[in-house]
């Protein structure tokens, strides 16, 4: 908790939230959290949750504006932190292109399944991801808003 309250709690991650189900429940026919409809119920429970949750926008260079609490530990980061990291910093420099590319293809598709990579924590500590699903955000009226990631397997490396 910090001065502004559980962030699960704030009006702007709990809409948030809500993009993140609907769009994944537009482009592949899943539910985030299956069985759960509250807004709030939502939002604490994606934040909760053992998978990993991550979001960025549509900027030129889009920065993360999303991640729960698997995603904070994971990438070593306090919500403050991650929400002002460019996207392409969760991957070395290396692993950058071959991110883009991914990230390319879902704008194409709408989402792709089964992708795993490397990714590198803020401390420098590396980690490849498995069967992740990654999928295009819609806003209320159908228009791009951003892509999220969202995964249940990594290992350090």
């Amino acid at each position: 908790m910090n001065a502004t309250g559980l962030i699960y709690e704030r009006a702007a991650v709990v809409a948030h939230t809500q993009v993140l189900a609907r769009s994944l429940r537009h482009w592949t026919g899943r539910e985030l959290l299956p069985g759960v409809t509250d807004a709030r119920e939502l939002a604490r429970g994606v934040f909760a949750a053992p998978f990993v949750l991550v979001s960025h926008g549509t900027e030129a260079d889009p920065v993360l504006n999303y991640g729960n609490q698997s995603a904070l530990t994971l990438w070593e980061m306090s919500w403050e932190e991650l929400t002002r990291t460019p996207s392409r910093f969760t991957a070395e420099a290396p692993n950058r292109e071959e991110r883009a590319r991914l990230l390319a293809e879902v704008k194409r598709r709408g989402f792709i399944d089964n992708y795993s990579g490397v990714r590198i924590a803020k401390s420098g500590r590396r980690f490849r991801i498995a069967c992740a699903t990654v999928w295009n955000l819609l806003d209320a009226a159908g228009a791009p808003c951003g892509q999220a990631a969202m995964f249940g397997q990594w290992e350090f490396l």
